[in-house]
């Protein structure tokens, strides 16, 4: 199950929503994975959604939005389907993994090597059937391959899931808006692109609230310290605060 989710039906749907829709647009409908998160974790891990998280993940969505949206932007209808799905797959694989946790000496690492291959499984006869063998490869496309399938799968995949163990199910899907502003800074660094007033504004907007999805909502402490004593048990406290005190010296 997990494997589907997280991989199975994730990777055909966002690649689907990729080819139909503008990679902005795309980015958009993925950074909603907070608000699905939200949404299912209080059907399957009891965690009352509170209206900070509802606002963070709206902020979240709009900050992404406004760097990465152009005004030429068109809506495919099945590719805005694909990018819902998708995220609400990876968004129900998210939950559930931490709803299951892992089997007793398993470990991250093992858990996402099976996920991985469980996953491709099913996507293997789908893209037979869809597209037939795979072309012949050359040595620059090995490289490429093997680049995906390690660094961009295997290692994102397994560091994922080690903090899915380690945070709330909600903390951790608030990290994915960063990957969109990741793209948008290296493509500022390494190509050049330059970034609006507007794109600034936005990348903000997202930054803090990927910030405030990290915070724990403290709990209000009982009021103990707060009780006002008759007179009588003040003696019987200060008496009692006396004799430990005489007791302490001798």
């Amino acid at each position: 199950m997990l494997g589907a989710l997280n991989i199975g039906a994730f990777f055909p749907l966002l690649f689907l929503s990729a080819y139909r829709l503008p990679g902005g647009m795309a980015a958009v409908f993925g950074s909603l994975g907070p608000l699905w998160v939200a949404g299912l974790a209080a059907l399957l891990l009891s965690e009352k959604p509170t209206v900070r998280t509802l606002l963070t993940g709206i902020a979240a969505a709009l900050g992404v939005s406004l760097v990465v949206l152009r005004a030429t932007a068109a809506l495919d209808t099945i590719g805005v389907l694909a990018a819902l799905a998708s995220s609400a797959s990876m968004a129900a694989g998210t939950v559930l993994t931490k709803r299951w946790g892992r089997p007793e000496g398993v470990g991250p690492l093992v858990m996402t090597g099976w996920q991985l291959t469980a996953g491709g499984l099913l996507i293997a006869p789908v893209a037979f059937l869809g597209e037939g063998a795979p072309p012949a490869l050359d040595g620059r496309a090995v490289a490429g391959y093997l680049y995906l399938a390690l660094v961009n799968t295997a290692v994102a995949y397994w560091l994922w899931f080690r903090g899915i163990g380690r945070l709330t199910a909600t903390s951790v899907t608030f990290l994915g808006p960063l990957s969109p502003l990741t793209a948008a800074v290296i493509g500022w660094a390494a190509l050049g692109e330059a970034l609006s007033p507007v794109q600034l504004v936005g990348m903000a907007i997202a930054f803090g609230a990927t910030l405030l999805g990290q915070m724990k909502v403290s709990r209000p402490r009982a009021l103990r310290s707060s009780r006002s004593f008759s007179s009588p048990e003040r003696n019987a406290r200060k008496h009692s605060m006396d004799l430990t005190d005489g007791a302490v010296r001798r």
